[in-house]
């Protein structure tokens, strides 16, 4: 028998965990649920949705497991309290890896942890709780996540990388190896990383600006 779920959230993403944990792992999800100020529907994904305040009552942790389904938004402060929130009812907390990521860690991977398809996770990497790891990217060997971090899609970690919590590192970012990143560091799409991050800090990389040359001037294309 299946393991039953409740998600927390009414975003793109909690319609993403209910697919990926419906395809592809032993749970089967029974109800959404939010902060009652923010039950604005009473069905998603054709479940009921049910307000935070009212959840144990009804979906009890003796019987349910949970999940927190958010993004980083306010440098994943919310995900973290949800997440924490959660715990202290009771509720044991789920994770996502997908059978299509490769993970070659023994290493346990943390609770409410989020790791989609493409995912290649090298020997002894150690991955914190609450953890997002989007598609495609690539964790170095004995690199360290630590908690409520969001990692986004085709980011290259290289070997020994320590990421602090509550991190945000953006598409295409590349770190070198056995570089230290503080906690709450902003690490921009497509930015290099040579050194290690302080605290706080926020590494942007260079957009790339419009050409003058209009592309009607363009030949061959």
């Amino acid at each position: 028998m299946n393991k039953k779920l409740v998600i927390f959230g009414l975003s793109d993403i909690a319609q993403l965990a209910h697919f990926y944990f419906t395809k592809e792992s032993d749970y089967e999800v029974v109800a959404f649920t939010v902060d009652q100020d923010y039950v604005k529907e009473s069905s998603f994904c054709g479940l009921p949705v049910i307000d935070f305040e009212s959840v144990v009552s009804i979906y009890p942790p003796s019987d349910h497991a949970f999940f927190v389904a958010l993004s980083y938004s306010k440098l994943n402060s919310v995900r973290k309290e949800k997440y924490l929130a959660a715990k202290s009812l009771g509720y044991s907390i789920a994770s996502f890896v997908s059978p299509k990521a490769t993970v070659l860690t023994d290493e346990s991977v943390g609770e409410n942890c989020f790791i989609l398809e493409d995912n290649t996770i090298q020997p002894f990497v150690k991955i914190g709780n609450n953890v997002t790891l989007w598609s495609g990217n690539h964790i170095g060997h004995h690199s360290i996540i630590q908690d409520h971090t969001f990692i986004a899609s085709h980011v290259v970690i290289s070997g020994g990388v320590d990421i602090g919590e509550q991190c945000f590192i953006g598409v295409n970012a590349t770190l070198r190896d056995h570089i230290k990143v503080g906690d709450r560091c902003v690490i921009g799409a497509g930015a290099l990383l040579l050194g290690d991050a302080e605290p706080e800090g926020v590494y942007i990389g260079s957009a790339t600006e419009r050409s003058r040359v209009p592309s009607r001037r363009l030949r061959g294309i």
